[in-house]
């Protein structure tokens, strides 16, 4: 079957590659991404793969029918770009990856908090420059501190686990309480009340309009001051300018984000020879106080065939007429 993928860089490639020496597969890479413009590269393609950053709004997915379009595979967890009304009215079946590897996201977050915490970002540079001198530097212990778990899923159980062994105290929102979480001594707490405890809050919930901007002007003001805020998960789950006034305000003290809502024309890219011509980002840039990375959580080796062994498993049952337990068939 002949699979069109958007949005590629060489390590896509190279998994997808890997994997499908026992499945036979055909491939074409665009490095592109899947928008107006672009679509038409999928003509002909009964199989498109696309990524996070692509556009798969009605006017695309109608495209892609029209050019014979029948499955679209979504090679990560989240389909909050995909317009899934749109997708069934055009007869487009549309599957994901909805676990690859939640240590890998997990463990960023927590790499996020002691960069953070203890300015590892400013040591390294120091340290560089022949500068061992350790004001400016200080930190907190972690141990015996109050952690908020926003959405306890896979990637947040992971997230707890490890901050379970760090000897915090865990407190958790979710629509659904985890088991696994309960074990550890979580405690299921409704969000104004985990925002005015916890010292860290990390945010693990998908983007939908339920969570769209979930921390936002008025639960920044229901933080307790100083606190700590990681996202992992979905740019558009922060707004940025409530977040930039919070850290003006010092209500937000630390800012770890792996994702922002504005990603799509800047993350994956290499940008260093351009300016920038988004001033929001450029103004987060600017406070010491924040970190960030450019969507690379996921970015293991084990994710990485994890994602390419899942969509080609996918692609399989679609093309074998079989039920896919990772086809997307309502919004939710």
């Amino acid at each position: 079957m002949d699979i069109a993928f958007f949005s590629t860089k060489p390590y896509d490639r190279a998994s997808f590659e890997t994997e499908n020496q026992q499945n036979n597969q055909k491939f074409m890479f665009y490095e592109a991404r899947l928008t107006p413009t672009t679509v038409s590269l999928a003509a002909g393609f009964p199989v498109v793969c696309a990524f996070i950053n692509d556009q798969l709004d009605r006017g695309v997915l109608q495209s892609l029918a029209n050019k014979g379009t029948k499955l679209l595979a979504m090679r990560c967890a989240g389909y909050n770009n995909v317009d899934l009304e749109a997708a069934a009215e055009y007869g487009i079946k549309v599957v994901r990856v909805p676990a690859y590897s939640p240590y890998a996201v997990a463990e960023h977050a927590v790499g996020l908090i002691l960069m953070l915490n203890r300015k590892l970002y400013r040591a390294y540079n120091r340290v560089r420059d022949d500068n061992f001198a350790i004001n400016g530097l200080l930190g907190f212990d972690i141990h015996g501190t109050t952690v908020g778990v926003v959405g306890t899923g896979k990637i947040g159980q992971c997230f707890a686990q490890i901050m379970h062994g760090f000897g915090c105290n865990l407190i958790g929102y979710d629509v659904y309480e985890n088991p696994e979480c309960l074990s550890l001594g979580l405690r299921y707490v409704e969000m104004p009340e985990l925002l005015s405890l916890s010292d860290i809050v990390s945010l693990h919930c998908p983007l939908s309009p339920s969570t769209y901007h979930l921390i936002n002007e008025k639960s920044i003001q229901q933080m307790k001051p100083g606190m700590m805020v990681i996202n992992t998960s979905r740019g558009g789950l922060i707004d940025t300018n409530a977040a930039i006034k919070g850290l003006k305000s010092k209500q937000i003290g630390y800012l770890g984000i792996d994702v922002y809502e504005q990603e799509a024309d800047i993350f994956f890219e290499d940008l260093s020879d351009e300016v920038i011509q988004d001033d929001t980002f450029q103004r987060l840039q600017s406070f010491p106080n924040v970190v960030i990375t450019a969507h690379q959580a996921f970015f293991t080796r084990n994710a990485l065939k994890a994602i390419a062994q899942i969509t080609l498993s996918n692609i399989a049952d679609f093309e074998a007429g079989r039920p896919c337990p990772n086809e997307i068939k309502t919004l939710s």
